[in-house]
């Protein structure tokens, strides 16, 4: 892409109530841009970032089996009422009416969706287990929208439903889905734990939460030293007393001298943690409340069992800058950037550089590499910040060592830059972006 054609309108003033980085950044460097309270259109860069977190979710749900699907937004309010959720969701539940005065909601997850897609149309056992998923926009009125993207009343959810026959397959399916979850934030480039947490409103007998560890983080997690032992904080003091819970909560340092990992006996320690999934075994919750059955080996109606698995895609956008960014702006992981290279031409006007500019970005693009050619004419200083800001991995910066046959490349990540010869920056850039 040509930067003096690319949609990307930076700025120098963050929203007034921006607090944290994600919404400071993602706000000043043209990848979203505020509606309303909680409301954002994603421009061309988000949507870049979106795309490539959504490849990755597919690419591992395809590997473990499940199959994506797409449900109305729009749900009749009787699905709800069903499952006995219209009023224990409370006013984040949004409904309206239709011209025929039917009331329906505004998805806000979409459990009763899924079981009324499945039910009658999956009647036996030898039709178990199924995995469905979708990508879809949920909303939910929050009370206090914040933070940007990182807590909206509108935003992207990835979100699964597994039926099953027994407890026993729930189990394996539940087990395999979050080994898939890992996998796919470790693609993602991210430090994470997966901690056990309370099912909240969405029901079911056990539930774990996916969390980006960031020092900006709502959640407040305990956390082993010596293993991958983690858990919300709220489930790791239980029935604790309250002095104790109003104690650890204005902490991050250390829970107590004597608390040890009920899993290895390592230390244990405060964190925080921003929740980016969740998954939950949902047992029948759903099915029997919306009397969705089959047929089991003795030919007897049960509801099925069923698991949930979400994952929050536009809260990944926001909490991969909450865990990389620096005092200049984004620094995307290379698995989210939505350009890899950035080549800077110092000035546009020079004719040597214009033309290795062109070559190089031509060259890459036919190699597949997603690059950005700055070509603006604007000054080296703005259009240096401008990279920065936005946070490509890699800058290549054509300007005056051209004069000596040399070209700079700047690693956003390590702040480093290397001089290499201009005709051997092709081959650099090849191996920089394996």
């Amino acid at each position: 892409m040509r930067r003096s054609r690319a949609f990307i309108p930076t700025t120098k003033e963050a929203p007034s109530d921006a607090v944290l980085a994600s919404h400071i950044f993602l706000s000043r460097a043209g990848f979203i841009s505020q509606v309303a309270s909680g409301l954002y259109s994603y421009m061309p860069l988000a949507k870049r970032v979106i795309k490539k977190i959504e490849n990755i979710i597919n690419e591992e749900m395809a590997a473990v089996g499940c199959e994506e699907v797409e449900l109305s937004f729009v749900t009749p309010i009787s699905l709800w009422e069903e499952s006995g959720r219209s009023e224990k969701f409370g006013k984040e539940l949004l409904r309206f009416h239709d011209r025929k005065d039917t009331m329906f909601v505004l998805g806000p997850t979409h459990e009763e969706m899924m079981v009324d897609l499945v039910r009658n149309r999956v009647t036996s056992y030898k039709q178990l287990p199924i995995n469905l998923y979708q990508m879809k926009i949920k909303f939910r009125d929050e009370a206090r929208p914040r933070f940007g993207i990182m807590r909206g009343r509108e935003f992207l959810m990835k979100d699964g439903y597994s039926f099953h026959a027994s407890y026993a397959d729930l189990d394996r399916e539940f087990d395999m889905m979050e080994e898939a979850y890992k996998k796919i934030l470790t693609r993602l480039g991210l430090d994470f734990r997966i901690v056990e947490a309370d099912s909240g409103a969405i029901g079911g007998t056990g539930s774990k939460e996916l969390m980006v560890l960031a020092g900006s983080g709502e959640d407040t997690l305990a956390v082993c030293d010596s293993c991958q032992y983690g858990a919300n904080i709220e489930i790791f003091l239980g029935a604790g007393d309250e002095a104790q819970k109003d104690m650890v909560f204005t902490s991050v340092k250390d829970i107590k001298g004597d608390d040890i990992c009920p899993q290895c006996g390592g230390k244990l320690s405060l964190t925080k943690g921003i929740e980016v999934g969740h998954i939950f075994k949902l047992g029948t919750t759903y099915s029997a409340a919306l009397k969705a059955e089959f047929l089991d080996e003795n030919g007897k109606a049960q509801p099925f069992i069923m698991g949930t698995y979400g994952m929050g895609v536009s809260r990944l956008v926001a909490a991969v800058i909450e865990q990389n960014h620096d005092e200049n702006g984004c620094i995307w992981t290379k698995e989210t950037a939505p350009y890899m290279v950035n080549i800077l031409i110092s000035n546009i006007k020079e004719n040597r550089q214009f033309e290795l500019g062109e070559e190089l970005y031509k060259r890459l693009k036919s190699s597949g590499v997603e690059v950005m050619l700055d070509d603006r004419k604007d000054r080296f200083g703005f259009k240096m910040k401008d990279a920065e800001l936005i946070g490509f991995p890699y800058t290549v910066i054509i300007g005056k060592e051209l004069d000596n046959g040399l070209v700079e490349i700047y690693d956003r990540k390590t702040k480093n830059s290397i001089s290499v010869e201009s005709d051997t920056v092709y081959n650099k850039i090849m191996e920089l972006t394996k």
